[in-house]
């Protein structure tokens, strides 16, 4: 089976999006399923790890992101045309810019099946970027324009059961299948948290939380360093590590600094996610989360396979991952909360222990080799119906 898969982003530009994309892909392959991925070219060149099979497209720069590209339609058009697409047998969109739009023609156009995954809680991602349109008319447009998005597409992947059902109050009728990105095995692998310290000059004994991901206003990173600023009036000792980079990163600086907490806490950008990252995971005595918008939110999975207890709010996608018994401590959009909840734990080492047992238990039944045998499944329901 030949899928073309068409997205807005990939890696070298590191999100949710690009890692559950690399995921699929991988163990795809070893289901006999062959996917050409079209995603848009970097200032920074081709990756080294690109394979025959992604094809770039010239791309341009998006307003007000200086992360993300914007594919240039010619180009994607001619790209989409390729005559080595012409065995393609179903379209997988991934984003819902530009890549949305091509991908859909792109399936009419070859007479194939087109599905999408719904990645982005797009109602909350253009109240942060396109902060003077109100909030109220923010939603109405998001709802319409995913509606619209949705009809336009066989069937749809929600990445949880949250996402499903907000998909299903937006009033969404195409037909949704619940289907998280899961861990690849070399996630599970153990990292050096101690190398790690070492590396940034952060001392053995010292607590560390910690918030791996995009540094980026809907991930609520505000609140995490208020927080911080709280938590330092009885653990002065706490060091706050922020790992990623995003357009965030400049206003949360100079937030810690008004709060007089830069020397608490560390912005450390990206990381390598084949070596360093691991270590980053297992350098924190505690992985800290807020964000309400997450689809599903990997960052957490990854945390706890490295045995390192997840505080965290519980909204839209983490709350599939946050059941009972994951090894994390759900708490409602409190600093009181969560200043309680982390000076308990970082006082009680035992019960960090018991947590970090639980959190790798659990990360370890999400498997992507399984995740990947059900995509298969119904990829082959598309096809043949």
């Amino acid at each position: 089976m030949h899928v073309l898969y068409v997205s807005d982003v990939y890696f070298p530009r590191v999100n949710g999006v690009s890692t559950s994309i690399h995921t699929f892909r991988t163990d795809l392959a070893t289901l006999g399923v062959t996917t050409t991925l079209v995603a848009p070219a970097y200032p920074a060149g081709k990756p080294a790890t690109d394979d025959a099979h992604i094809l770039r497209v010239r791309s341009g720069a998006v307003p007000r992101d200086p992360e993300d590209r914007r594919m240039h339609r010619g180009a994607l058009r001619a790209t989409l045309a390729s005559p080595a697409l012409r065995d393609v047998e179903l379209v997988h969109i991934q984003t819902p810019f530009v890549a949305h739009y091509a991908g859909v023609h792109a399936a009419r156009r070859l007479g194939v099946p087109v599905i999408a995954t719904y990645h982005t809680f797009f109602e909350e991602y253009l109240h942060h970027y396109l902060p003077v349109l109100p909030r109220a008319w923010g939603r109405a447009v998001a709802r319409t324009f995913t509606r619209s998005q949705c009809a336009a597409v066989d069937a749809l992947v929600a990445p949880s059961e949250p996402m499903r059902e907000a998909l299903l109050g937006y009033g969404v009728a195409t037909p949704i299948h619940v289907l998280p990105t899961g861990l690849p095995a070399d996630r599970m692998r153990e990292g050096n948290g101690a190398r790690f310290r070492e590396r940034h000059g952060i001392q053995a004994g010292r607590p560390v939380l910690l918030f791996v991901g995009r540094v980026a206003h809907e991930k609520n990173i505000e609140f995490l360093v208020r927080m911080h600023a709280q938590l330092l009036r009885v653990r002065p000792d706490a060091l706050l590590v922020i790992a990623g980079e995003g357009p965030a990163r400049e206003a949360l600086t100079q937030l810690a600094q008004r709060l007089g907490i830069a020397g608490n806490a560390r912005f450390i950008g990206y990381l390598d996610r084949d070596a360093e990252l691991l270590d980053c995971y297992a350098a924190g005595d505690l992985f800290v989360f807020a964000s309400r918008t997450e689809t599903q939110g990997l960052v957490l999975l990854e945390a706890m396979a490295q045995g390192t207890p997840v505080v965290s709010t519980a909204e839209l996608g983490t709350r599939s991952i946050l059941t009972a018994g994951s090894g994390g401590v759900v708490l409602p959009e409190s600093a009181d909360a969560f200043v309680g909840a982390i000076t308990a734990l970082l006082a009680d080492p035992a019960e960090r222990q018991r947590l970090a047992a639980l959190a790798r238990e659990h990360a370890s039944s999400w498997s992507s080799w399984t995740m990947a045998r059900r995509l298969v499944a119904l990829y082959r329901q598309l096809v043949l119906r």
